[in-house]
């Protein structure tokens, strides 16, 4: 079983930046891959970012390549998402979330999700 807990959205302005971050509990956090979905009032949840369990791979959504970079710190079971240059349409509830199939952009292949942080880009 594991608990996540993400935090560090809010409102910020158009070209703004926030970090966001997902705290892990348990043990086993460096095995896991982990991604970072979001979902917009009305909208179905998507995908944003994912990250292997060392960090030697990445990979990202169309619409937030370039600007957001997802990484991790094993050692404190975290996971972040560095988002820059935000435009209001990255406005969402973000989830993080633990792969149960590798490398998948599928929210279906996701298991343990958090309660989500809220992020309002503000035009």
């Amino acid at each position: 079983q594991v608990q996540l807990v993400e935090s560090g959205g809010g409102l910020v302005q158009a070209g703004g930046s926030l970090r966001l971050s997902c705290a892990a509990s348990g043990r086993t956090f460096s095995r896991y891959h982990m991604g970072w979905f979001r979902q917009a009032p009305g909208k179905e949840r998507e995908f944003v970012a994912r990250i292997s369990w060392n960090g030697g791979s990445t990979g990202y959504a169309d619409s937030v390549k370039g600007r957001f970079t997802i990484a991790r710190d094993n050692a404190k079971n975290t996971a972040y998402l560095q988002m820059n240059s935000l435009k209001p349409e990255d406005t969402a509830v973000y989830y993080c979330a633990v792969a149960r199939v590798p490398y998948s952009t599928r929210k279906d292949d996701y298991d343990y999700w958090g309660q989500g942080t809220q992020v309002t880009v503000s035009s």
